[in-house]
Formats: C-alpha cells, sequence, structure tokens
C-alpha cells in the first residue's frame, strides 16, 4: 500500500475519534449541569372551612316508644372549596303524619359557603325568614326567624375570628322569645314540649374558628300523646375553618449572608487568610480567561483531542516507517 494511503487511511479514523470524544466531552457539560439544577415543590397550605345552614340530631320514637326513628339530616352543609343555596328540605318518616314527607326547613335565603386559599380559609352562613319544623308539630313551626349570619375567618399568622348575628324577631314554638346574649333560654309551652335555645355561640384557638347562630336542645312530646315524642338537638347557622400554615421562605431568600464564597472572611487563624487569598486567585484567573461554569468540560474536549490527535501522528510516522 502506498504510504500516502496508508496516512490518510490513520488520519482519517483518528480525526473521527477525536471529533467524537470531543462532543462527547462537551454534551457531557450542559447535562450534568442541567441534572444539578433546584427542583420547584408544592404542597398543601393545610387550610380548611366548612359551613351548614341547618343540622339536626333528633331521635323521634313513636307509638310510646315502639318504634325509633333517628333525624339526622343537614341542609347545604358545604366543605371547601364549595357553596349551595338550597332553600327547601324535607325528610320522609314512616308512621310520622300518615306517610307523608315532613318539612323540615323552609326559607327565603339559605346560603352556605366555604373558600379556602394560600392565605385565609372562611365559612359562611345565613338564613332569612326561616321556619324549621319537627315531627308530630306539622302546623307547629319549632323555631322561626327573620335573619341570621354566622361567618368564621381564619388567616395565616393572625388571630382567628368567629362571630354570629341574629336580625329580628325569633318565635319558639309559637311564642316569641327575648334571647340571652352569651346564655340560654329557656322555653316552656305546656301540652307541647319545651326548648332550651342558645343564642350566638362562638369558639376560637389559635388557628381555628367556629361559629353557630343557634343552637336549640328539644324536648318536644304534643299533648302528652307519645305519637311523636322528639329529643335531640338542631343547629342553625354553622361555620367553621382552619387557619392555613404560613408560607415557608425559599431557601435562597432564608441563606445567611455569609454563606456564599464572595462573603468569606478571616476570622482570625493562620489558615482563613490562605484560603481566601487561594479562592481569589482562581477567580481571577478564571476572570483573566473568561472562564466560566463549563470551563472544565471544554478543557477535557481539549485534551481528549489532543491525545487522539497524537496517536493518529504516531501511528502515521509508524506507517512510513514500515514502507
Amino acid at each position: 500500500m502506498p504510504s500516502s494511503t496508508f496516512s490518510t487511511a490513520l488520519r482519517t479514523p483518528a480525526r473521527r475519534l477525536a471529533t467524537t470524544a470531543v462532543a462527547t466531552a462537551l454534551a457531557a457539560g450542559p447535562v450534568a449541569l442541567a441534572a444539578a439544577g433546584p427542583a420547584a415543590a408544592t404542597g398543601d397550605h393545610g387550610g380548611r372551612a366548612s359551613a351548614v345552614v341547618l343540622r339536626t340530631g333528633l331521635d323521634v320514637s313513636l307509638l310510646n316508644k315502639t318504634v325509633n326513628v333517628p333525624l339526622k339530616v343537614a341542609l347545604n352543609e358545604v366543605q371547601a372549596p364549595a357553596s349551595a343555596e338550597k332553600t327547601a328540605l324535607t325528610v320522609k318518616l314512616d308512621g310520622v303524619d300518615a306517610g307523608r314527607p315532613v318539612s323540615v326547613l323552609r326559607a327565603d335565603v339559605a346560603k352556605a359557603r366555604a373558600t379556602v386559599d394560600d392565605h385565609r380559609a372562611e365559612g359562611f352562613t345565613q338564613l332569612v325568614h326561616a321556619k324549621v319544623h319537627v315531627p308530630g308539630l306539622p302546623l307547629l313551626s319549632l323555631i322561626e326567624v327573620d335573619q341570621v349570619t354566622s361567618k368564621a375567618l381564619c388567616e395565616a399568622g393572625k388571630k382567628p375570628v368567629a362571630e354570629s348575628n341574629l336580625l329580628g324577631s325569633v318565635t319558639v314554638l309559637g311564642k316569641k322569645v327575648t334571647l340571652s346574649v352569651g346564655g340560654t333560654t329557656e322555653i316552656k309551652v305546656p301540652g307541647v314540649g319545651e326548648v332550651s335555645l342558645g343564642l350566638s355561640t362562638t369558639s376560637t384557638t389559635s388557628t381555628t374558628a367556629a361559629a353557630s347562630a343557634l343552637q336549640l336542645k328539644v324536648s318536644v312530646n304534643p299533648l302528652k300523646l307519645n305519637v311523636a315524642e322528639v329529643n335531640g338537638e338542631v343547629t342553625l347557622a354553622g361555620a367553621t375553618c382552619e387557619a392555613p400554615k404560613p408560607a415557608k421562605p425559599s431557601p435562597a431568600a432564608s441563606k445567611p449572608a455569609g454563606d456564599s464564597a464572595d462573603d468569606i472572611k478571616p476570622q482570625g487563624g493562620k489558615e482563613a487568610a490562605p484560603v481566601a487569598a487561594e479562592q481569589a486567585a482562581t477567580k481571577s484567573d478564571l476572570a483573566e480567561t473568561g472562564g466560566n461554569s463549563t470551563t472544565p468540560y471544554v478543557a477535557g474536549g481539549a485534551i481528549v483531542l489532543l491525545v487522539a490527535g497524537g496517536g493518529a501522528v504516531a501511528m502515521a510516522r509508524r506507517g512510513r516507517a514500515r514502507s
């Protein structure tokens, strides 16, 4: 084989080898950097809210307590994020009112709303011109109210707030009553029953709040006929909330200023000054040569190219010597 042809044959694979090696080295740099990049994280901040227009926990006894039927229902009960505005609730209990549905609540407005975001959680309820009935009293309302509202507001980092408001008159078992703020009011109606009524019940902790406009403890036995004896509790306009957790600062924002290499200062001792000087010299060298974070990869590629080229030259010389 002629020497020129042999040299060309050797140089061609050598060039290909060098080109491939350099490309591999250069490509590895950005890939390594991308793999080391920061990752974004998101999560639930833990805020919660709920609202309910009416909730009953009643036991209905029929025919001298031979039959017990629970009446546990809720109207417009929502968990955040949600809202509801249904204004009527009926239930059907066997053996009561000839099997016809019992109208538990009717209102012009019966609104419940619960909202949550990263900063606040709120539950809100409103009732306007509402009438509540229980089995055994189809014509007489257990309670009638003009308007009640409840709100529970929990904001991150702030004291929760719980409040209820009662506007207008209240009628219990056909009697208009004046309610005691912060206490209970006892209403007794001969031949019908009695009701213990609590107004504006609220509670708060460092992160939660709860409010209900009216809470009733009911004991009803119309004319003591034992046709429908009703005992239990009724809650009107309830709202609760739990504050979201305060947002955590990002790692970059919370990092102390003295942690970076630029802020290293001698703090005594014999090694502090040489270390700082060595770091400064390294940065200076990089600045003068235009170096950056990809410099090691470029340098690696150049070394691979140099070695591959040297190998190709050596092989070519051996070929010439043989020829």
